[in-house]
């Protein structure tokens, strides 16, 4: 059985690196990459040396057939005998113990992954709570809150028909349809000249086109914006979830954001050491076998569960960049952006560049590339495509 120490120094080395995983998306993929290269080269050497345990096992019982047959005394016989079940249960045990230390690779991966869609997860928790804020994207639809539209409020009031007009509630002078009517008939039934209320009209001609056409579309950003961003925080809720059911068979009894908050992971490793050992210990006892591969399975499915979420996590991150391309359509509708394009506030176009930003986010730094292709499969199965 490959000695235990030797997982140790490798998991070591993985939990340090994880650690750099939230400083750069740039070379992200590069990290992830080698390290899954690592993961493969270590399931390979662990295959290849229960092999060659495997393989001279077989002969040995092989040559063991062929003395039996030539074996004339009883003794002889049962001795061969003997020897041969002692063979089989050594074959036993090494098939067991292979299970059992790709097992340990399958486990230390998925905690690493764990880490990883964790960083991923609060990064776009960051990026929801950034997306020019809820607020930003709210007020641009409505002209109340640009100040040159107040300002001819306010001088449309104070020219108005005294005995024709009338003045809006507090509630309906801040609603845009009824703000944005009353101010136009306020206006052509002012006792201003002519000229002015065409001039009036024509400086905040831009304001109430942007407002009344985008409207909707800013709105529907806000709110779907919003939806994305409870998605997140439920989806984080389930990671959390995930981590208590994966760490629960060792006997690991922390939550994962005072894991990360405490950089407690190297505790991880000791419980999982302990687990292990009693593992493989149960392995080498005929007596215990049932218990070990009830362990064994305690430790498999938590995994599983895991590859679960990475597929529910795929799809969120594939529903978000969807939205996020919807945004962007609609931000690039606004037909008169050119006339107005002095009139529009900046927090259209940051709002535009950040859509933008945001889109390349999900394809790249958000969503998990590095988790959905062959080399995954070697890691968390022992499996190549090359066998």
């Amino acid at each position: 059985m490959i000695p235990f120490i030797k997982h140790t120094i490798i998991l070591s080395a993985i939990l340090i690196t994880s650690n750099i995983y939230a400083s750069t998306n740039n070379d992200l993929e590069e990290k992830i990459n080698i390290i899954l290269v690592e993961w493969a080269n270590e399931v390979s050497e662990i295959t290849t040396y229960y092999d060659d345990i495997r393989s001279d096992i077989y002969t040995d019982i092989s040559n063991i057939s062929i003395s039996q047959k030539k074996a004339t005394t009883i003794n002889q016989k049962i001795n061969l005998l003997l020897l041969k079940e002692e063979l089989t249960e050594k074959l036993k045990v090494n098939n067991l113990s292979e299970i059992s230390d790709v097992s340990k690779i399958r486990y230390l991966k998925g905690l690493q992954i764990i880490k990883l869609l964790y960083e991923k997860m609060l990064s776009l928790d960051h990026h929801f709570a950034s997306v020019a804020t809820f607020n930003e994207i709210n007020n641009l639809s409505n002209p109340n809150y640009y100040p040159r539209f107040v300002k001819h409020k306010e001088d449309i009031r104070s020219n108005a028909n005294k005995k024709q007009g009338f003045n809006l509630t507090e509630i309906l002078g801040d609603n845009i349809y009824t703000s944005v009517v009353h101010s136009l008939v306020s206006l052509f039934t002012s006792n201003a000249p002519k000229y002015e209320k065409e001039t009036n009209i024509k400086e905040i001609e831009c304001i109430l086109d942007f407002t009344l056409r985008m409207h909707t579309d800013l709105k529907t950003i806000y709110f779907e914006t919003a939806f994305l961003q409870k998605s997140n925080d439920n989806t984080i809720d389930q990671l959390e979830q995930l981590f208590v059911d994966f760490t629960k068979p060792i006997k690991y009894r922390v939550p994962l954001k005072e894991c990360r908050n405490t950089d407690d992971w190297s505790s991880i490793h000791d419980h999982l050491g302990t687990y292990i050992d009693a593992l493989n210990e149960a392995i080498l006892d005929e007596s215990k076998r049932y218990k070990a591969h009830k362990m064994q399975v305690n430790l498999e499915f938590p995994i599983d569960r895991l590859l679960q979420f990475i597929t529910q996590y795929n799809s969120f991150i594939d529903q978000g960049g969807k939205f996020y391309e919807k945004f962007g359509i609609m931000l690039n509708s606004y037909e008169n952006e050119k006339q107005c394009s002095t009139e529009i506030p900046i927090e259209y176009k940051k709002l535009k560049e950040n859509i933008i930003i945001a889109i390349e986010k999900f394809n790249t730094a958000y969503k998990p590339v590095e988790i959905n292709g062959s080399k995954m499969k070697e890691i968390l199965y022992g499996i190549s495509e090359y066998d």
